[in-house]
């Protein structure tokens, strides 16, 4: 298994606070250890965005925000607006839930113009990811799932959003990596908490991984959370 050095694991993470209950103090926090660790992004509701954009400017640091989180059943409109909201405020990456529903009902085009409209708002503005929740899924649905997001214009898979059943899984990523090819980014998220995880994720296939225990992994200790 491939060794990196603590820069190179750091550049693969989200560094992620999702929690309801999380305070300014607390987002501020994560942006500092984003800016020490030198994290590909923070990962922050949508209201703390503007404060994640103020307290990075300058730096490398990327902002992620969810939208349609963490159901995925959100109208398309909702989605769409949430999403232009949010880069307007700062954010540069976007990570949306998919309608799981409507992808178990076949409704494919529904599925697919969903994630195209989020798209579009993000196109030449920001990343979008989009999150599949695997754990409610079966291998034919993620299949299904990443052709339509390639096919939407989605610039990642996503499997978890932490909130569902089950989290990132080193055969879903290959999976997923499988059915997307090579050019579109694969994130790991939902219970990756140490290095041993993280490398198996990126050994199948994963170019981010969203974590809240980004610190503990980079340093080689077993973390808890998202």
């Amino acid at each position: 298994m491939t060794t990196y050095s603590q820069q190179e694991l750091a550049s693969y993470f989200d560094h992620t606070l999702l929690k309801p209950e999380s305070t300014k103090e607390a987002v501020i926090a994560l942006c500092q250890e984003a800016k020490e660790y030198g994290f590909a992004t923070v990962c922050v509701n949508p209201y703390w965005v503007s404060a994640a954009a103020s307290e990075l400017s300058g730096t490398n640091v990327g902002i992620t925000t969810v939208v349609g989180f963490p159901l995925g059943a959100s109208t398309t409109i909702a989605k769409t607006l949430e999403a232009s909201d949010a880069i307007a405020a700062g954010a540069t990456e976007v990570d949306m839930v998919l309608n799981v529903g409507a992808l178990k009902s076949g409704l494919y085009e529904e599925v697919k113009r969903d994630v195209a409209s989020v798209a579009a708002a993000c196109k030449g503005r920001a990343v979008l990811k989009v999150i599949l929740e695997t754990g409610l899924l079966t291998d034919e649905e993620k299949v299904k799932a990443c052709e339509l997001c390639v096919k939407a214009g989605a610039d990642f898979v996503k499997t978890s959003t932490g909130f569902g059943p089950g989290g990132a899984t080193a055969a879903d990523i290959a999976l997923m990596r499988k059915t997307v090819g090579p050019d579109i980014g694969v994130k790991a998220s939902g219970g990756v908490r140490n290095l041993e995880t993280v490398q198996a994720m990126i050994e199948a296939g994963a170019t981010r991984i969203g974590a809240s225990a980004s610190v503990a992994i980079v340093k080689g200790l077993q973390g808890e959370g998202y």
